[in-house]
Parts: structure tokens; sequence; C-alpha cells
């Protein structure tokens, strides 16, 4: 998994089945019938922890459910059954169930329970993740375009506490950008849920969408160029504080933390994970880009998608014909009919709900699977184009013709023995002239370094010592021998050197037809290679 991917939801996925369930049962109070009332109780509990009254006894609790009745008409009312449901959230593991003896006055009282009753860490967590479930509104939702600023300040701030030394100011630096940060990128994921929710409901409530249109569009254009203003220098800043030293920075940032249940490597690995996050959302790494560019491009296909749908609502309206309407004909069609097979065939028909098609073939090796596979199991067949499309199995078909494109052949016959003429002369022209103290035309060029390569290929290493080599063709034999004063070639492509190393032509012996050709024809392989005391390379 990449940095990109790290994020603080992550941290649930390392917890196992038996810590995931053992959370979940936080939740039951909202699985019972009169989850209401424990959800009241548990407001009057967090009502009093808001005052410091960390343990709360059920007379307690009771008075402030009294007290919230009167401000809220649907709270429930004090009754003889609120130990009992203190007690079942404390055998969820809501609160905690502690036994207070200062409480009993007399000895009747203190063989009487006195519980009291604190909200367990995880419980008010749990708690406080159902109050904001309930405490989302759809007009909450927005994109943050004013923090670019605030948050280009505190890494230009970062940078310079690091360059300093200031291990408090990065501290506080770092941990207002991680504030700030997932505030940013809870924000993103709300609207863009929003939006996607608005869009899904549009058919039921057209005018919502319309009278909140152009406010919609204006706040996602606003961002969009506001994110494009601010993005390279972002990047630029996180870049910045890279260069003042990650390691010390965070470093820094783990003396100075004040968690007093981590020991300092974990909050170092903990800061270590916050920057990454933070690093991800500005800094593009080569193709991978950062998370705000997602942002943008999330955005800007949002604006696509809400100026389709404002195009779709205005057809739909002036045409008088939206899928509302039509489904309400299609009911009243379907309503109409006589019996209750046309009911059916008229409602396959609208939403062309055929019977499906099942297709079927035998593996290839059968013996691979069990017999006891079930079809859900068993790996699956490859079915063909024509059984699937139009249920006849495929058939070899008539034979076709061999096609012997004699035509084809005659014509590259043609070309190899235009070739090898052509070759034949440029060899007989270099036994004429020579290859020093001249210009190869091309073709010239090619039939000395194939001999060449031929040559290079067949040089073996005597007592330590490079003996002289040779390659031939039908027309002349090239033999390197050893020269401590070299040779070079001029070629159309510039000048050929041959360190150590200089170029006989002579006659070719003559070589059976039928015999096999040494070497093969690997072109210029041997020019610019690097070999001991081999050919250099060729300078223009």
């Amino acid at each position: 998994m990449s940095e990109r991917a790290v994020t603080s939801g992550s941290r649930a996925f390392d917890l196992d089945a038996f810590a995931v369930s053992d959370r979940f049962r936080l939740f039951n109070f909202t699985r019972r019938d009169d989850h209401l009332v424990y959800l009241w109780v548990l407001r009057a509990m967090d009502r009093l922890r808001a005052v410091h009254q960390l343990q709360a006894h059920p007379d307690d609790v009771a008075r402030v459910l009294a007290e919230l009745g009167e401000a809220h008409g649907d709270a429930p009312s004090a009754d003889e059954n609120l130990r009992s449901r203190l007690d079942a959230l404390a055998e969820d593991g809501v609160v905690h169930r502690l036994e207070d003896a200062s409480r009993a006055g007399s000895l009747v009282r203190y063989r009487n329970r006195q519980s009291v009753y604190q909200f367990s860490e995880l419980g008010y967590q749990a708690f406080a993740a159902v109050e904001e479930v309930l405490a989302a509104r759809l007009r909450d939702a927005n994109l943050s375009r004013l923090v670019f600023s605030d948050i280009l300040e505190d890494l230009k701030a970062l940078a310079a506490a690091n360059r300093s030394g200031h291990g408090e100011q990065v501290w506080r630096r770092l941990s207002r950008l991680d504030t700030v940060m997932e505030d940013m990128a809870r924000r993103s994921a709300r609207f863009h849920l929003t939006l996607g929710e608005i869009t899904r409901s549009t058919d039921a409530s057209p005018e919502t969408f319309l009278r909140y249109k152009n406010t919609l569009l204006s706040h996602m254009t606003d961002f969009m160029a506001e994110l494009d203003r601010y993005l390279p220098r972002l990047d630029k800043a996180v870049r910045d504080v890279e260069r003042t030293g990650v390691e010390t920075l965070l470093s820094r940032a783990a003396v100075a933390d004040e968690r007093l249940f981590m020991d300092r490597g974990e909050r170092l690995e903990d800061w270590r994970r916050r920057w990454a996050v933070l690093r991800a959302w500005f800094a593009a790494d080569g193709a991978e880009s950062s998370r705000a560019a997602e942002l943008r491009a999330a955005t800007r296909t949002g604006v696509s998608g809400v100026i389709a749908l404002l195009r779709q609502i205005a057809e739909a309206q002036r045409g008088g014909v939206n899928r509302s309407t039509q489904l309400r004909h299609l009911a009243e069609w379907v309503f109409n009919v006589p019996d209750e097979g046309a009911a059916h065939a008229l409602m396959t028909a609208a939403f062309n709900a055929r019977t499906a098609r099942h297709l079927g073939g035998a593996h290839d090796d059968a013996d691979v699977i069990s017999v006891r596979s079930t079809w859900w199991d068993a790996p699956g067949v490859e079915i063909s184009v024509p059984l699937f499309r139009r249920g006849k199995a495929p058939t070899p078909g008539v034979p076709q013709p061999v096609r012997r494109r004699a035509g084809m052949r005659g014509e590259l016959r043609r070309r190899q023995a235009t070739g090898r003429a052509a070759e034949r002369q440029a060899a007989e022209g270099l036994m004429e002239a020579g290859v020093h103290g001249r210009a190869l035309d091309e073709t010239q060029t090619r039939v000395v370094l194939r001999l060449l390569t031929r040559a290079l290929e067949a040089r073996t290493v005597v007592a330590g010592r490079l003996h002289d080599a040779s390659g031939a063709n039908e027309v002349m034999t090239v033999r390197l021998i050893p020269d401590p004063s070299g040779s070079t070639i001029r070629t159309p492509h510039g000048l050929l050197h041959l360190p150590g190393l200089r170029l006989d032509l002579r006659p070719a012996q003559h070589v059976p037809r039928d015999a096999p050709e040494r070497g093969k024809d690997s072109g210029a392989a041997g020019a610019g290679v690097s070999r001991p005391g081999g050919a250099g390379g060729v300078t223009r």
C-alpha cells in the first residue's frame, strides 16, 4: 500500500475480528426496541459529564432527564427501569458501573446496591458518533476554499520553526495542520456524498435542485479556482519543509507531544503517519497525483454532472415529461390491463426484464474438477461468441483453399537477388580500390561492417594475446591485423575508428555453395561495441 492510502481510518484495519465485534457491541443500544430512551439516558449522562460530574447516580440521571423533558417535548420521563437500562449499557461496555459506599447513610442503604455510572472512553466515542449522524444536515455540506491560505501560512511557519530548532512551535504547527487537513478531508467527502444524494433524489424534488443550482455551481467553481491558485504554492511549501529535515521535524514534534499514555516511539510513528497523510495531499510524486489534485478532478466531474442534470431537468420541464410522469403513466397502464399476465408482460417490456439464458459447456480437463463441486465453486469454461449471441454451437465450416501467393514469393526472391548483386558489385569495387583513403558509399559500408562483425566474432585469445581474425564472403576476405597506429574508415555517417587494428582485403577462396556460412549476418553489431583491442565508435 502506498503512502497515499494511509488515512486516520485505516488504523481500524489492524483490529482482529474479536476486537471489531467487541466494539460493535457498543452500538447495541441503537438496536433495542426502546432505543430512543437509551439515547436520552446517554444524553443526560453527557450533560453531567459536561459539568465535570464524571460519575452519575441513577437519581442524578433522573434529575437531568426531567430537566431535558421541560426543554424538549420528546424526551422520556424517568421511570423505575432507569437502573436496569444503565445496567444494560454497562453490560455493552458503553458505561462503567462502580460501587460508591460513601452514599450509604445507613446500614439498610449500604446493604442496597449504591452504584454509580461513568462513561467509558470507547462508549463515549460510540455515543458521539451516533449523535453526529443524527445531527448531520444537508445544508451543512460545503467545500472550504478559504483554508488553503491558512495551510500555506502554517507550512511556511513550520519550515521556519524546524530551521530554528523551536520544538514546541513545530508541534503546534503540525497539530494545527493535522486538524485542518482532517476537517478538509471530512468536508470534501461529505460534500461529494451530499452532491450524489442531490443528484439521485432530483427526480422526486427538482424544485429543490433548481432553487440552489446557481449557488452550488458558483461554490464549486470558486473552490476549484482557489485550489488551482494555491496548489503549486502548497507543493513548494511541502518541499521546503522536507528540505529542513523530516526526521528532525518529527522527532521534535514527538518530544513536545504531551500524550502521556504513549511512549516516544509510538508518538514518533504516529507523527510520521500524519506527515505522510499531509504530504500526500499536496505533494505529487512522478506520475502519482496528489490528493488535492484528485479532489479538483472530482469537483470538476461534479460540476459537469450538475450541468448535465440541469440540462436534463430543463428539457423535461419544457416537454412536460420526466421520469416521475413516465412512471405514473406506466403504473396507470399496468392498473388498467385486463389480466395479470398482461400486466407482467407490460412490466417485462418496460424494464427489459427477460428470462436469463443459461449457457454451459464441458471443461477441457474434466478429471481436475470434483463431481461434488457446485456451479458456484467450479472454474468457468470458455463460451464461444456464436453460442452466446445466437444460441448455436460454432462449426469449423468449409475448408479454405491454400493460398500459395506465388507472386509475393517471386517479388521477395527478386529483391533478395537484387540485394545480393548490389553487395557483390560493392565487394568487387572494394577489392579494386580498397577501404582506406576514400569515402565508401552505403552499400560498401554495409558489406564492410558485416565482414568486420564476422571477423570480430571469430577472434580468439591465445596465450593472453589477440591474434588476427578474418571474415569472408563469396568475393573477398577481410582480415583484422594488429597495428599500433590503427586505421580509420570514412563512411557516409562519419568516421569509423579501429584503434590497434588494420583491415586487409584479399580475394576470397572458393567455398562450396552448400557449405554453411561462418557466423551470422548481424549487420553493424561490431561497430560501437567496446571489446578488448576491438573497434571503437563512429564520430561525426
